[in-house]
């Protein structure tokens, strides 16, 4: 008998248990295991109905994406024939639910004649998160058992449900409290003694006399939704054919569907995503079982806007903060703010009030580094000047006990250089939260060159504690996010200077896809901060700066948002950016004092120069060890730039485009006179291209 199924006869009924760790993905082993385990149970005459189940965890999390497209998931019985076998089975088989029954785990179970299960099992179709759409009948058995509406909210949302909003439908037949597996055999025995006949969900009808205006509704609402995104109206046209048409010909149009969804860019770019993200929490060279330091409680120092919410997420996480700041002032307006936060989240009925005070209770405000002394993990935010973090870090020093980690939330600077400033660089490491910290899912994980292993696992389970995607960094400036952003920082400017304005630019990276254009991001964040920056390296490097039109515009005070006026103006209470004229007039004198006549750029060639830069610099991050993969800094620039994730992230568009038309570009940017010699084509994107390899 295979592994993954196992068999045991009670009585008159069979159980058929699923164990395909963790959570019973339907890869090949498991698909022959069922088949396998339905032959053994049929077999045998003393078996009258069989019970199909899994572990507490799953029934089954649906497919194995990890088969997608390779010759073992196309290798019989697929998903389709199991099902198929399921119903057709002479024998009554009852599915007996818990835990995870998503995907094609609940297309599974809709193949069983009849389904009990656990009030909390999680019942959902989530394909179109991966840009796809049930493609085992889902579309067709769904509306079936529940109804047209009801299924096509499931489907179309891939949000899941828990079992006991379907109690007393065809979808569960029974809601079981305590065992799972004996309240199935329970039922199993009565389906037997009551002889009752096998239903198929193929052979129920769907009714709903206001279906095609209730569908038609639908068409509007997602077609507005779905923008950059196929899967949705497939889902709905596949949910719509099961109204009125036959089982074949509806699983017909999902097929269809399904195949078509399959071959899209967009779905390789959501289904890349989200294995991009599972192998981000990967190291390389950190065995799995490291064993982790206990974080019980946390210091924060700064109580500004990043400090507040780096302090949110813990106490989010129910764990207990101390918060720092170095006046009352400071910490009573902090403190203040988070409350605020939680009490707008409260509003709209997100969190219960006492909820909110039980947060509040949790966060400890202090004005003196003693407060630190029996913290678990210390989180920095203070101002990005190195002689400030050297002023924290010998304090902390000082004060924490020994095992505490010391945390930085430095954008840019040297997390070893910061490390040094410590008799215990092995517990020091940097964790660059995004803005507004509570918000971004982005955590960049800076590994220094001496931060001790248990210290880097420690760093990536917190971040998953406190509900972070976490990407490992080397050290560099800017470490892999902001370091890309320079160059694409540069290349926008370097457009500025030869004919575009900044509403031009933003305008074609804002069709491209990206959520916010340069120039409209750096009056967000702040124009004073890329100057203190680009000042910072002029200065480590003994060089003289040039100015560019970023530095004028800061100079003049026009520091975006935070003061009316940047690249845009705004209006008081607004954050709309409006072209201004005193912009343009600046760019207009610093062409004419660098000596550049302006000329005609078309939105292809913006797009263009932008990403290729992104995509060179990422090249040379993976040169240098201080990304692990590809996909790691794919999930940097989806989850903390705003890359449009119907695109997958800078590098696996790249390969989407074509390397060799990656380096063509590249080789021509850098041929014009006075190009910047980051134009070069990075030498691991050459060789990829050469061997006509790609970066995923």
């Amino acid at each position: 008998m295979t592994q993954t199924v196992s068999i045991r006869v009670q009585g008159a009924v069979a159980v058929l248990t699923m164990d395909r760790p963790p959570v019973n993905s339907l890869g090949y082993d498991l698909r022959v295991g069922i088949a396998d385990a339905l032959d053994v149970a049929n077999a045998n005459p003393a078996v009258q109905a069989i019970v199909l189940t899994g572990t507490a965890r799953a029934f089954s999390a649906g497919a194995d994406v990890t088969e997608f497209g390779t010759a073992k998931g196309a290798k019989e019985p697929n998903l389709r024939v199991v099902i198929g076998l399921l119903e057709n089975n002479a024998k009554p088989v009852i599915g007996a639910i818990a835990g995870q029954c998503l995907g094609g785990g609940l297309e599974l179970a809709m193949g069983c004649h009849f389904r009990v299960a656990a009030p909390d099992a999680q019942l959902g179709l989530p394909e179109v998160k991966i840009g796809l759409l049930p493609g085992a009948g889902g579309t067709q058995r769904l509306p079936r058992l529940i109804g047209l509406e009801a299924a096509l909210n499931m489907i179309v949302s891939g949000a899941p449900v828990a079992a006991a909003r379907f109690a007393g439908t065809p979808l569960v037949d029974k809601v079981v409290e305590g065992d799972l597996t004996a309240g199935a055999i329970t039922f199993a025995e009565e389906v037997i003694e009551k002889k009752l006949p096998a239903r198929r969900a193929r052979d129920l009808k769907v009714k709903d006399p206001q279906g095609e205006a209730f569908l038609q509704f639908a068409r509007n609402t997602v077609g507005a939704m779905s923008k950059n995104f196929p899967a949705p109206m497939k889902c709905l046209e596949a949910v719509a054919a099961s109204l009125g048409q036959s089982f074949e010909k509806g699983v017909a149009v999902e097929r269809e569907g399904f195949l078509s969804l399959m071959a899209s860019p967009e779905s390789k770019a959501l289904r890349h995503v989200f294995m991009a993200e599972r192998a981000a929490a990967k190291i390389p060279d950190l065995p799995a079982d490291t064993a982790l330091r206990p974080i019980k409680k946390v210091g924060v120092i700064g109580a500004g806007t990043m400090g507040g919410g780096i302090t949110m997420n813990f106490l989010n996480a129910g764990i207990p903060v101390v918060l720092l700041e170095m006046k009352q002032e400071a910490l009573d307006k902090g403190l203040a703010t988070i409350r605020r936060n939680y009490e707008n989240t409260m509003k709209k009925g997100k969190l219960k009030p006492e909820q909110v005070e039980q947060r509040m209770a949790a966060v400890t405000g202090t004005l003196t580094y003693d407060a630190f002394a029996d913290v678990d993990l210390v989180v920095e935010a203070v101002f990005e000047n190195m002689d400030v973090k050297q002023t924290v870090f010998e304090t902390l020093d000082k004060v924490c006990k020994p095992g505490a980690i010391l945390a930085s939330n430095t954008s840019y600077l040297n997390v070893d250089r910061i490390a040094s400033f410590t008799q215990r660089p092995q517990d020091v490491v940097g964790l660059h939260f995004f803005s507004p910290a509570n918000v971004m899912r982005l955590l960049e994980v800076v590994r220094g060159a001496k931060t001790a292993p248990d210290v880097l696992a420690t760093s990536m389970a917190v971040a998953k504690t406190i509900k972070k995607i976490a990407v490992v960094s080397g050290v560099c400036d800017g470490f892999i996010g902001n370091r890309m952003l320079a160059r694409y920082g540069a290349a926008a400017q370097g457009l500025l200077n030869a004919g575009a304005l900044p509403q031009q630019i933003d305008g074609a990276l804002q069709g491209y896809g990206m959520a916010m254009g340069p120039f409209r991001m750096g009056d967000l964040a702040g124009l004073d901060i890329g100057w203190a920056t680009r000042k910072r390296k002029a200065a480590e490097a003994g060089v003289e700066m040039k100015p560019s039109v970023a530095d004028r515009l800061a100079e003049a005070g026009r520091y975006g948002q935070k003061t009316g006026a940047g690249y845009y103006r705004y209006e008081a209470g607004k954050r709309d950016p409006i072209p201004d004229p005193v912009t343009e007039q600046l760019i207009a004198d610093y062409r004419a004092a660098n000596g550049i006549t302006p000329r005609k750029i078309s939105n292809d060639e913006v797009v263009e120069r932008c990403i290729f830069a992104l995509v060179n610099e990422g090249a040379r991050i993976l040169e240098e060890g201080i990304a692990a993969r590809a996909s790691d800094i794919d999930v940097v620039y989806l989850n903390g730039y705003g890359f449009p994730l119907h695109r997958g992230g800078p590098m696996l568009y790249a390969d989407i485009v074509g390397l060799p038309n990656v380096v063509r570009a590249l080789r021509r940017f850098a041929a014009e006179p006075g190009a910047d010699p980051s134009w070069q084509p990075a030498p691991l994107l050459v060789k990829l291209a050469d061997d006509g390899k790609t970066f995923n």
